[in-house]
């Protein structure tokens, strides 16, 4: 492995840490939120949410789905 290779590599890690404790810091507020507005926290996907729920559950799987994208192209 190149350095180069290395160093991009080392991006990808640190990328990846800064999404994996991002994506738990908004789950962590979501189910929260959830809790606080008399939710379940597991029923998000079978519920109408609202503005600010949404705004944290579509955020949520955003950094999902980029965390995901991550994992595939760094296997």
């Amino acid at each position: 492995m190149s350095i180069s290779d290395q160093s991009t590599a080392g991006l990808g890690d640190t990328r990846q840490t800064q999404l994996e404790a991002r994506l738990r810091e908004v789950d962590k507020q979501f189910r929260r939120e959830m809790r606080a507005r008399g939710f379940n926290p597991d029923q998000d996907d079978n519920l109408a949410l609202t503005a600010p729920l949404a705004r944290l559950y579509a955020e949520r799987e955003l950094l999902r789905e980029e965390l995901e994208s991550l994992l595939q192209s760094n296997p």
